[in-house]
């Protein structure tokens, strides 16, 4: 007698499968992205007095999170609204003197003295979108390729191969039946 294995799930699988699963547009994923790293970065501000380590660390994850959630069609916005998000998140806690032009010295500071957390998420989102795209692109290879051999139904052949066979038995018009046997028939040209 055969005996039928049926795999179980881990159960990191179900747990992974619970979270939510929504499908951002490329402006909502930049929206999600931007608001988030704010919020964070407030808390940051308030519970942490402002460690850049911590903010780094909260980015890495959203940075994720954005790039899972994108949509199919706007992947590409993934790796685009990361660092902008980074730059939102990161002025609560740049720490600029008074002033219009402090804050945005602290700003461009922080920016710079940061830009590996924001290069590691970037890579991240990258790294994801990436990886999405070309499953999508091997997916619809398949599912083209599927098409092809005879996925479609026998009704559908059936006139497909009849048109074929209407189009090869189609009577040539006088004239134009030299480029059919092969050779080029031309007008003499007037003067």
């Amino acid at each position: 007698m055969y005996r039928v294995r049926v795999r179980s799930v881990p159960p990191v699988v179900l747990a992974l499968r619970r979270f939510p699963n929504p499908r951002l547009t490329g402006i909502g994923a930049g929206l999600f992205a931007a608001l988030t790293m704010f919020v964070l970065a407030c808390v940051d501000r308030l519970l942490f007095d402002s460690s850049e380590l911590v903010f780094g660390l909260l980015f890495l994850p959203v940075s994720a999170l954005t790039a899972l959630w994108v949509r199919p069609a706007d992947l590409v916005t993934a790796p685009i609204s990361v660092p902008i998000a980074f730059a939102v998140g990161v002025f609560p806690i740049s720490g600029g003197s008074e002033g219009l032009g402090g804050q945005i010295m602290g700003l461009v500071t922080a920016l710079a003295v940061h830009a590996g957390w924001l290069y590691g998420g970037t890579l991240i989102a990258g790294l994801i979108a990436s990886v999405r795209k070309v499953r999508q692109m091997r997916a619809r290879r398949r599912y083209v390729l599927a098409q092809g051999r005879g996925g479609a139904p026998a009704s559908e052949r059936a006139p497909r191969a009849a048109a074929s066979a209407a189009a090869a038995a189609k009577p040539v018009r006088a004239g134009a039946g030299g480029a059919a046997r092969g050779a080029v028939a031309r007008r003499p040209q007037r003067p």
